[in-house]
């Protein structure tokens, strides 16, 4: 009886400290970083307006981008 209760919590840390693991690593890598576009859902009331909020932030990152290449250049 107490064999099988040694092996559940034996168990039970490694399954923790693996979900400990995973979780940690994606906070690191930036898995819940993204919460700009889950605001930008709750603005808008179609999936046509959020493309076009979509459409241009990209469009303002590649004129942010080119800006900084101009600025390399000169």
């Amino acid at each position: 009886m107490f064999g099988i209760l040694v092996m559940m919590l034996v168990v039970a840390l490694l399954v923790s400290s693996a979900m400990l693991v995973f979780f940690i690593w994606s906070v690191k890598t930036g898995q819940f970083d993204d919460t700009k576009k889950m605001m930008d859902g709750l603005l808008f009331d179609s999936e046509d307006d959020l493309n076009d909020a979509i459409a241009k932030e990209k469009k303002q990152e590649q004129e942010k981008q080119d800006l900084i290449k101009s600025n390399k250049k000169v």
